[in-house]
């Protein structure tokens, strides 16, 4: 947001949970929510992630609780649906944002790493939104968005795993969109370019390189900010987007995949 610009507050009276929320575009999708009136669980593997999120939140006045668990395991995402569930009713924004990224071309890419990105990536979508959907549609609808990736629309070289499973990501948005639509559900992703996150600084000082090499990449004149992910994620989740379904909208400040 830029400053000086009116917070929305399109999310009153409403609880969202955000996988990954400890995370960059996570913690900024927690924040972004949370400034417009949504209670926010903010689930995330590491605890100390999660709660250090979900205590900024609640100091800066708004309704947060960490919640810890294991997204790979299905019985792991329906206790922790069930209870939400539980103390707030049914779950009305669903943000998939939890993703993990192995390097490498095929030759290059263990087995390990294979499981490891889709059962991240793809089968937590899979768990999640099983556990979320019947509370969603007995109570008239919700939003899902899940975090996909400009590459998993244009694939980027040597990075198979990752390639894949976010174009599994794309499908499997459609797919879900157009099988629950007339319930109320609608389901849409945010494909991001290059994010300055934390994982992202990272990768680019493991390389040798530096943020103003990306930055001269992008037809914008530099990398995207977790907050505008964020911007874009709440757009999809709100009433303002209630014709907007099964979409997976590219935000890459017009860059191309090298």
């Amino acid at each position: 947001m830029k400053r000086g610009r009116a917070v929305q507050r399109r999310f009153v009276g409403r609880t969202a949970l955000v996988t990954g929320g400890g995370g960059g575009i996570g913690s900024a999708t927690c924040r972004r929510l949370a400034a417009e009136g949504a209670r926010v669980v903010v689930a995330d593997a590491s605890g100390a992630h999660a709660n250090a999120v979900a205590t900024e939140l609640r100091e800066g006045g708004a309704r947060a609780e960490a919640l810890v668990f294991d997204l790979t395991s299905g019985a792991a995402c329906r206790e922790a649906v069930a209870a939400v569930e539980r103390d707030h009713g049914a779950v009305n924004v669903l943000v998939n944002n939890a993703g993990a990224m192995r390097r490498g071309a095929l030759l290059d890419t263990s087995e390990g790493d294979w499981d490891l990105s889709f059962a991240v990536n793809v089968d937590a979508l899979f768990h999640m939104c099983r556990a979320v959907l019947p509370a969603m549609i007995a109570t008239g609808g919700g939003a899902i968005v899940n975090t996909a990736s400009q590459w998993g629309l244009t694939p980027a070289p040597g990075h198979i795993a990752y390639n894949v499973t976010k174009a599994a990501v794309v499908s499997f948005t459609k797919s879900l969109a157009r099988d629950y639509a007339h319930a109320g559900v609608r389901t849409n992703a945010v494909c991001p370019g290059e994010i300055r996150t934390p994982m992202l600084e990272r990768g680019v000082a493991e390389k040798g390189g530096t943020i103003a090499d990306l930055d001269a990449l992008v037809p914008l004149g530099r990398i995207g900010r977790p907050e505008e992910v964020a911007a874009l994620i709440a757009f999809l989740a709100s009433d303002e987007a209630e014709f907007v379904c099964g979409s997976c909208v590219e935000i890459t400040g017009a860059q191309a995949v090298a």
